[in-house]
């Protein structure tokens, strides 16, 4: 297990982890105004089971990849952008049968299945390399060799900051549906809705694009 300080760090480091905007926040929040609180909690679950995937992969070992072989980093981070970019379509493209007008017209998002959202988000969060790269940078900081198994500590601490980030992201997703509420009372914002989330796709798929390990 870790040390008491070690991990009462952790905690500390992961609280201030989830006050920081991010791509992550900044999906959840975005899927939320556009699509309600029911959307949220989904695309939560698929980001944080995406986040369980990374967390697995780092104390195991296989994140490592990463860092030997700098082109299996690029070749996750340019999917995971491709992706998003294509969420992006896929939120303003005209329904099939709608006129020629119908791309710069969007009407209201329509309610997508479960399981979409779900799947949306995990693949959202698998694809995202940044994560694999955080959490392989993050636990060694707070692992203790002596003090047991390096395996267990980084699964423990690995729950402790998923509990945390499920918190913290909760605290945002219903504070976005509150204002998603507000917001449907508003015809305009309707009609901007698609816009809205493809423009936030495209930004996080520009920024995955261009980063660098």
């Amino acid at each position: 297990m870790p040390t008491l300080d070690n991990f009462l760090l952790f905690v500390v480091a992961s609280v201030l982890l989830v006050l920081t905007p991010g791509p992550n926040l900044l999906y959840l929040v975005s899927r939320t105004l556009c699509q309600g609180r029911a959307a949220g909690m989904v695309s939560l679950a698929g980001t944080t089971t995406g986040f369980v995937f990374h967390i697995l992969a780092a104390s195991l070992g296989l994140s490592a990849v990463f860092l030997t072989v700098p082109i299996a980093y690029d070749v996750l981070r340019i999917a995971g952008a491709l992706y998003l970019l294509w969420l992006a379509w896929d939120a303003v493209r005209p329904a099939t049968g709608a006129d020629a007008r119908g791309l710069f017209a969007p009407a209201k998002l329509p309610d997508a299945a479960p399981a979409r959202l779900f799947r949306m988000g995990l693949v959202t969060s698998i694809l995202n390399p940044k994560v694999a790269l955080f959490y392989l940078a993050l636990f060694p900081q707070f692992v203790d060799p002596h003090a047991g198994s390096v395996f267990l500590q980084s699964l423990v601490l690995g729950a402790t900051q998923i509990v945390i980030s499920i918190a913290g992201d909760l605290c945002f997703v219903f504070s976005a549906a509150w204002i998603a509420r507000w917001l449907a009372t508003r015809p305009a914002w309707a009609r901007a809705q698609q816009w809205v989330l493809g423009a936030v796709f495209a930004a996080i798929a520009v920024r995955l694009a261009i980063d660098e390990r």
